[in-house]
């Protein structure tokens, strides 16, 4: 086995939930009532920008169904949602022209 115990185990799930409950509360529980400054404001709309590209490059560059490999259906379906969202502003149309996009291409490759 790998030398902990049960016991050891139960205690850092606990102290990883009590430390996560605490990096939360220190945002929503001591901050969440007051209005931030604008800049605040302004850095945080860029926040879900930054980081869904940043989730979902290696899922596209370098897919862990392909083994890593670089995988052209993919890249062009990620293409055909982000035209279709921006030319629709609808997701549902986004998500469903990229999931066709993608199981046409793999039927064709």
């Amino acid at each position: 086995m790998n030398g902990w115990s049960d016991l050891a185990i139960w205690g850092i799930i606990a102290a990883l939930g009590i430390g996560t409950w605490l990096i939360r509360f220190s945002f929503l529980g001591l901050v969440g009532d007051r209005d931030l400054p604008p800049w605040v404001l302004r850095h945080l709309r860029y926040t879900p920008v930054a980081v869904l590209p940043a989730l979902l490059a290696p899922l596209l560059v370098w897919p862990e169904s392909t083994g890593g490999t670089f995988d052209p259906p993919r890249l062009v379906a990620a293409a055909m949602t982000v035209v279709v969202g921006l030319y629709t502003r609808s997701i549902l149309w986004a998500v469903a022209s990229g999931l066709g996009t993608f199981f046409s291409l793999q039927v064709l490759f």
